[in-house]
């Protein structure tokens, strides 16, 4: 399914975000975080610092447990959003 227009610029920008925090050349919204190796508590607070910056949301490590896949985080993220 597109995403419209006006929200896969954003979606780009975070995919590309956390491909680089996990040093990886590409990441898809499909991708199960947990599954790359460098997923570890280090990433989850490079994550943690890059949405606080980024996108003004503070998450905690915990809020990470039932998150798998990186729409998922994305759809957190945006419920999370202040406006």
């Amino acid at each position: 399914m597109m995403q419209p227009l006006y929200l896969a610029e954003p979606m780009n920008e975070f995919l590309t975000s956390i491909a680089g925090i996990l040093e990886v050349e590409n990441i898809k919204e499909t991708d199960d975080l947990k599954a790359f190796p460098q997923w570890d508590s280090l990433a989850v607070l490079s994550v943690i610092a890059m949405l606080d910056a980024n996108y003004g949301v503070n998450l905690r490590a915990a809020d990470f447990t039932p998150i798998n896949s990186v729409g998922e985080l994305w759809n957190l993220v945006q419920s999370r959003k202040r406006s």
